[in-house]
């Protein structure tokens, strides 16, 4: 039993009948379901032997008391997720990233974060990288917006659908980048945080807003390096511990801040604040097109 997925492009092999049947349970992953027609990039596969050990801990997180470990072993990287019920699940990508095994608990919360991650390892190389923004899509463009947990990325978003003639959401918390001829593109992905926006389409990206909140509304155009250091705080944290995937990351980051403009923008969570980067965003493309 197997079934392919593509994603931002890439193609995703899911084999063995109880890991299918779990990944079709996760809503998000069903706009992406293709024939398995083609070659994929790697294939996630079950697990039925003993899973590794990790030879180095690279990072390790608690979310609502499930806590998780990421690193190395000796054929390459290793993710384990345990949930306070017990039951830990276990995902590991040969040196290759072509095979990803999947040994335990396929809790659907456990199982989409690790498909996550898994993709995310699997793909760096090939300059793609998933980056925790709520994105709008406007005149065939996307609009990153990124910020800490609670900042109101989601709010700015809803204010721009509200007030802003022609947006609409693509993914609200982990759309994926992917250098194309030389340009970052904007894909939707089967991960999109509480809001369920799951869209197989992809935009050129036209600009990186950052938020943070604040009794007025300004926004201002970064620097290269001011530019860096607001977008890669919304990149894989597990990943930045790897000098493998950070240099697959900063050079995705580099491409980017070479070719589209980011902005920091201080602001109420209102209209105005919401047409404030929209005109200052399309006012850029504009000039720039003359």
């Amino acid at each position: 039993m197997e079934q392919d997925y593509l994603i931002a492009g890439h193609r995703i092999r899911i084999e063995g009948g109880r890991l299918v049947t779990a990944v079709r349970a996760l809503t998000g992953f069903t706009p992406f379901k293709v024939a398995a027609d083609g070659e994929p990039l790697c294939h996630f596969i079950e697990s039925f032997g003993g899973a590794p050990t990790f030879k180095e801990m690279l990072y390790a997180d608690e979310i609502d008391g499930i806590v998780s470990h990421f690193g190395r072993y000796n054929g390459g990287f290793l993710f384990v997720m345990a949930p306070p019920e017990g039951g830990t699940l276990e995902m590991w990508l040969d040196e290759s990233k072509r095979i990803v095994s999947f040994k335990g608990n396929y809790n659907l919360r456990l199982l989409r974060f690790a498909c996550w991650i898994a993709y995310g390892v699997a793909t760096a190389p090939l300059e793609t990288v998933a980056i925790h923004t709520s994105t709008i899509v406007c005149k065939g463009k996307a609009i990153l917006f990124l910020g800490e947990s609670g900042t109101g990325k989601s709010t700015h978003t809803r204010l721009w659908r509200e007030h802003i003639e022609g947006a609409v959401l693509l993914n609200d918390d982990s759309p994926i980048i992917r250098i194309i001829d030389g340009k970052p593109w904007v894909y939707g992905s089967p991960w999109s945080g509480k809001t369920p926006c799951y869209k197989n389409e992809s935009y050129p990206l036209a600009a990186c807003v950052r938020l943070s909140q604040a009794p007025y509304n300004q926004i201002k155009r970064l620097s290269i390096a001011q530019g860096y250091a607001a977008l890669h705080p919304s990149c894989p944290p597990d990943f930045a511990y790897s000098d493998e995937l950070y240099d697959s990351i900063s050079g995705v980051l580099s491409i980017l801040l070479s070719t589209v403009p980011v902005y920091h923008l201080a602001c109420l969570p209102n209209a105005a604040a919401a047409r404030l980067s929209y005109e200052t965003i399309f006012g850029i493309c504009e000039k720039d097109k003359k």
